[in-house]
């Protein structure tokens, strides 16, 4: 079995049998790719069934001398899976990485803006423009249901489900979840769609799309980025935000008004609630408000 076969049979694996994101096995593919040329450009002539630790950890030695220590634990990690499916498929007996320690990872809190910094960006949009109701709509949505930019850009209108107060929103994994959308949300999609979407030329295939740019087709990952920075810029934030940085201001936002972490869990789509937690350790104020209202001592 040569390399470009195990990856091709490791992407097919990881789509039809684990259900993974089009993200995750473009990440895990793209870190088999790099140890096959790794290989090549080293002139070491093995298959990925005979290759051996000493020829994982020389690939790592080299990775870790120009990424960081997550790049690092990422690429190991999609290894580590990559060897156990040929282990799965029983090309292989052993696994090369299970000797290699990933790095250490301390908690990395995530980027938020406070709710008048997410109040200046909105306010920075203009309104005389045909995008800029759809752009209203895309930051308030992001911002008000938690939203991963993946997510967004597939929500479909048959996923709008307003009279019930929820949408339908296709997660990691493709796993379906239904999140909460507050009629002050839902307000500006209804406006985007009856002013501005009803009036594009929707191409075939994407008549059922939400959020839709001027050729009428789906909006892509870099367009969302775009906009967003194009606002921070105009909006004078001096910070670096991303789709991701609006879906943690809302959970930390809800956090610091009360809301149950199991409810927030719930509603970002999270499988483990340690993965909740983190926004916990954004807010000292929030810790020290729960000791002095639940103290057993007070």
């Amino acid at each position: 079995m040569n390399w470009d076969r195990a990856r091709k049979d490791f992407e097919l694996y990881l789509k039809i049998e684990r259900g993974a994101s089009k993200n995750t096995i473009e990440s895990y593919c793209r870190d088999i790719k790099k140890l096959s040329n790794h290989l090549e450009s080293s002139n070491v002539r093995i298959s990925p069934v005979k290759l051996e630790k000493e020829d994982v950890q020389l690939f790592i030695y080299e990775i870790a001398k120009k990424s960081s220590a997550r790049t690092q634990a990422r690429v190991i990690s999609s290894l580590r899976s990559f060897f156990d499916y040929l282990i799965f498929e029983k090309y292989r007996e052993t696994n090369p990485t299970d000797l290699i320690e990933s790095p250490k990872l301390g908690i990395k809190l995530p980027d938020t803006l406070s709710e008048s910094e997410i109040d200046a960006l909105i306010d920075t949009i203009d309104l005389s423009k045909p995008q800029g109701e759809r752009n209203r709509a895309i930051i308030e949505t992001m911002y008000g249901c938690g939203l991963r930019v993946s997510e967004l850009i597939s929500l479909r209108l048959s996923d709008l489900f307003f009279s019930e107060g929820f949408i339908k929103v296709s997660g990691k994994g493709n796993k379906q979840r239904f999140v909460p959308i507050h009629i002050h949300t839902q307000r500006y999609i209804n406006l985007y769609i009856e002013e501005i979407r009803n009036h594009i030329s929707v191409k075939k295939g994407f008549e059922d799309v939400l959020f839709l740019n001027r050729r009428g087709k789906s909006l892509t990952r870099q367009m969302i980025f775009i906009i967003l920075k194009d606002l921070s810029q105009k909006a004078n934030l001096n910070k670096q935000i991303s789709p991701h940085t609006l879906r943690h201001s809302f959970a930390t936002h809800l956090l610091k008004r009360g809301a149950d972490l199991r409810a927030i869990q719930q509603m970002l789509g999270h499988e483990s609630i340690t993965t909740t937690e983190i926004y916990v350790h954004l807010d000292k104020d929030y810790l020290k408000e729960v000791v002095e209202t639940y103290h057993p001592r007070k």
